[in-house]
């Protein structure tokens, strides 16, 4: 197979013109990269000169990839990654049933689906590792275009193609309203949304799906939005804040289901809202131009088993 000017690139160079894309700076990709900027600048111009085109602009601020300089990228950073797989790919056979995989996920699919298919998986090779990173769905699907994640659970965020990824259906979540077992509101057989503003509340900040879902939910109903809020991210300090005040959180089905089982008994309680509240849905993504290993396979298969084994909860 006769590939051209790339028979002509090295891997160096291919990793250079891979990371000027990432930072913008030729200065943090020599710094990433072990070597000098005048010695990055001068792999660049014989790079420049091989393909007979340029792939950077300069300016103030930095370097911009022409069109060009794009795909030359975007390929780069591509290939880099599937060499990195190939070697991790080598590694699991050589060990039988060891190798390493990253999935991530929103909070409630990693409680609800991705914990119990590792459990799964770990039955079946034993050596493997598994890293389940749980993050918002903008840092999961970046990390996952980076090759940092094998796939994820989230959804797609509206900077993103979603012609780049294989998209899987997953979930729909139903949002739960939590707070400590004895809130004022806990006893109630029927809390409306009007019951709820004056109360402190703990949530994620602003346009996070699972906050506009319960500003959409005030609206719907005319009701006034809470005011006194605290934005956090950190389950545990939400958990915290909960127990030691009358505060009230959203949280997806699966992670209040857990919190409030004989196993934790985090000391909470579902309140018993007399709406539904409905997230919009999160997919499984896997990049379209990316090979899984089999350990990431055999993982996958067992997600979305598990996806369609469980019985929705809206």
């Amino acid at each position: 197979m006769d590939i051209g000017l790339a028979k002509h690139l090295k891997l160096n160079q291919l990793r250079l013109i891979s990371v000027i894309a990432e930072h913008g700076k030729i200065s943090l990709a020599a710094d990433e990269m072990a070597m000098t900027q005048p010695a990055a600048s001068r792999m660049l111009s014989d790079i420049e000169h091989t393909l007979g085109t340029q792939l950077f602009t300069r300016h103030a601020k930095g370097m911009e990839p022409t069109l060009v300089g794009q795909s030359v990228a975007r390929r780069a950073h591509n290939l880099l990654v599937e060499l990195r797989d190939l070697s991790r790919d080598v590694e699991e056979l050589k060990e039988g049933g060891g190798g390493t995989t990253a999935i991530g996920a929103v909070t409630g699919a990693a409680v609800g689906f991705v914990i119990p298919a590792m459990h799964q998986l770990r039955a079946i090779a034993p050596k493997a590792e598994i890293n389940i990173n749980v993050d918002t769905s903008d840092t999961l699907v970046k990390d996952l275009i980076a090759g940092n994640n094998d796939f994820v659970l989230a959804r797609i965020p509206k900077q993103y193609d979603a012609n780049i990824f294989h998209v899987y259906p997953a979930r729909t979540e139903s949002v739960t309203l939590v707070a400590r077992k004895d809130h004022p509101l806990a006893g109630q057989e029927h809390v409306s949304v009007h019951d709820l503003a004056h109360f402190e509340w703990v949530m994620q900040s602003h346009r996070a799906p699972i906050r506009e879902a319960v500003e959409a939910a005030f609206m719907e109903e005319s009701a006034e939005l809470p005011i006194s809020i605290i934005n956090s991210t950190s389950l545990l300090a939400l958990i915290s804040i909960l127990v030691s005040s009358n505060a009230i959180a959203p949280m997806a089905r699966e992670v209040i289901d857990l919190l409030t089982s004989d196993l934790v008994d985090a000391n909470l309680k579902a309140l018993k809202l007399d709406r539904q509240i409905i997230m919009s849905p999160y997919y499984l993504l896997q990049m379209r131009d990316r090979q899984l290993s089999p350990l990431a396979n055999q993982l996958k298969r067992l997600v979305l088993a598990e996806l369609e084994q469980k019985p929705t909860n809206n």
